[in-house]
């Protein structure tokens, strides 16, 4: 476990606000591993005065954090300081005033974008379902050999707590209702144990992934206690690695950042585009580079399809010479809310689809499906070397994105409100918004319904649901049993009909849950 205090002051470029707990305070205990590092918070040694604190918020323009202060016991007091003592006060002053002139900016289809816009052109894409046999066999090839030499890391974006599911908990530790009662970790742990076998099966070696696990504030401490329960789902603890990314204030819609209660500012993870911070701030490149990793697999934790260290999609990636990748799938319509992967003048861009006019979402290519139609699954290949540019060089230059959020908070008279509707504003980068520094960028094509379905919502919403993502992972094990060969019963031992696609919104007329232990692709043992 990795956690380390303070903002980003040391690197190249503008001194970067965020802050993550004090290096060792988030110990799980067990097997789990805490690393430091030293502060480079704006502070620094002793603890500040509120003087000093009340005079560096002055200078930020956001002195209002401070104004139940003098309201607070000792203890909180000193937590409020020791909060308030990480933010540089020029990088919250910059903060706070990007995100109001963000957020004031009119929203919707950017008017000089159709003309910028162009799909990414034929050599920089590739498919799983539209190659031959023996194209997808080399890539498959290449990838395993890759595996079996200890180069292929994971690395899971899990900052993410399941509050749209109604829970408190992350969403990796949620059931969707399989049979197996499986949660969402430890369906990616058994493929990982799967590819680790399958690769060392074919080349003769014993095969390593590491699992690379960034979390928030929020998720690390019931994820790393869940692990710990769990005996880390029978994998080696010192190959699963969790890191803690900054948080950032959030700022109300005239500029000033908002205080969750008396005593502790509201805070946001900085988006799955703080990874590149987080890699810098825990030295998580260096311990690849231990490792011998040299091709990192990065995924999001709510796709129930996901396929860990797809061999396929490495081998892709590699025989290309890709220094970064992304998994899409073609949209299902038009309207579809999904970013496109795609080029704006001339460099690979996830297009966020607010930012497509519906005249150019619903263009028409030569051979009949959607001119955009490659959607963004947050589903990436990156070389380490690549990783390390971006940490190194280019991390500053990624441009923050608005998120229009309920945050809670305490009124003037500092009683605790949670708004009915959105009240603050949440800057994140994301974690594609490095593709257009890629020197060689590849998209591979994989189908939906064998690699993608996210879990956002509770059931009562239309889509992307436990429901949803629970009748996509039984359809597929029903699809791969009928191909192994398989032939399902009924209570009175009449073959039931085979139905390989089952009409949407209903479940296969047979439940089968596969465990990923015996397959994680539907390959056959």
């Amino acid at each position: 476990l990795r956690g380390r205090a303070g903002f980003e002051a040391g690197r190249p470029g503008p001194a970067q606000l965020g802050s993550t707990p004090p290096a060792g305070s988030r110990d799980a205990g067990g097997s789990a591993r805490v690393t430091s590092a030293n502060s480079i918070d704006g502070g620094g040694g002793d603890m500040a005065s509120e003087r000093d604190v009340r005079a560096r918020l002055q200078r930020a323009g956001q002195e209002h954090l401070l104004r139940f202060y003098a309201e607070l016991a000792p203890g909180p007091r000193a937590a409020l300081l020791a909060e308030l003592e990480l933010l540089d006060p020029d990088a919250l002053r910059e903060h706070c005033q990007r995100a109001a002139a963000a957020c004031a900016r009119s929203p919707g289809p950017l008017p000089d974008l159709a003309a910028r816009l162009r799909p990414l052109p034929p050599e920089r894409t590739g498919s799983a379902s539209r190659s031959d046999p023996e194209t997808r066999r080399l890539w498959e090839e290449e990838g395993f050999r890759q595996i079996a030499l200890n180069k292929v890391a994971v690395l899971l974006l899990a900052g993410g707590q399941g509050t749209r599911l109604g829970v408190t908990y992350p969403k990796g530790m949620y059931q969707v209702g399989l049979p197996s009662q499986k949660t969402l970790y430890q369906l990616q742990a058994e493929r990982i144990q799967r590819m680790e076998q399958l690769a060392g099966e074919r080349h003769g070696t014993r095969s390593t992934i590491p699992w690379y696990i960034m979390t928030s504030e929020f998720t690390l401490e019931p994820t790393a206690q869940f692990f710990k329960e769990h005996d880390f789902f029978h994998l080696d603890p010192g190959d699963v690695v969790m890191f803690e990314q900054r948080m950032l204030p959030a700022v109300a819609f005239d500029g000033r950042a908002i205080l969750e209660r008396k005593d502790k500012v509201a805070m946001a993870p900085d988006g799955n585009g703080g990874l590149y911070c987080a890699l810098a701030d825990h030295q998580i490149l260096e311990d690849m580079e231990r490792r011998g990793v040299e091709f990192v697999h990065v995924y999001c934790v709510d796709n129930i399809l996901v396929r860990l260290a797809d061999p396929i999609f490495i081998g892709f990636c590699v025989l290309r010479g890709a220094d970064c990748g992304a998994k899409v799938v073609e949209k299902a319509y038009a309207e579809e809310p999904v970013g496109v992967v795609c080029q704006v003048d001339g460099a690979p861009q996830v297009v966020e689809y607010s930012e497509l006019s519906p005249e150019t979402a619903r263009l028409r290519a030569p051979d009949g499906g959607l001119l955009y139609r490659a959607g963004n699954i947050c589903n990436h290949f990156f070389t380490r070397g690549f990783l390390q540019l971006v940490t190194r060089e280019l991390e500053p230059l990624l441009k923050p994105h608005v998120a229009v959020k309920k945050v809670p908070h305490v009124d003037a008279e500092g009683n605790p409100v949670k708004p009915l509707k959105p009240n603050g504003i949440k800057m994140e980068k994301f974690v594609f918004d490095v593709f257009p520094f890629a020197k060689n960028f590849v998209a591979f094509e994989v189908l939906r319904e064998e690699e993608f379905s996210p879990l956002k919502n509770a059931d009562s919403a239309d889509r992307d649901t436990p429901t949803t993502a629970r009748r996509a992972l039984l359809a597929q094990h029903y699809r791969w049993a009928l191909q192994a060969g398989a032939r399902f019963l009924d209570a009175c031992g009449t073959q039931l009909p085979e139905l390989p696609c089952p009409p949407c919104g209903v479940d296969p007329p047979a439940i089968c849950e596969i465990s990923p232990l015996v397959s994680c692709s539907g390959e056959v043992s």
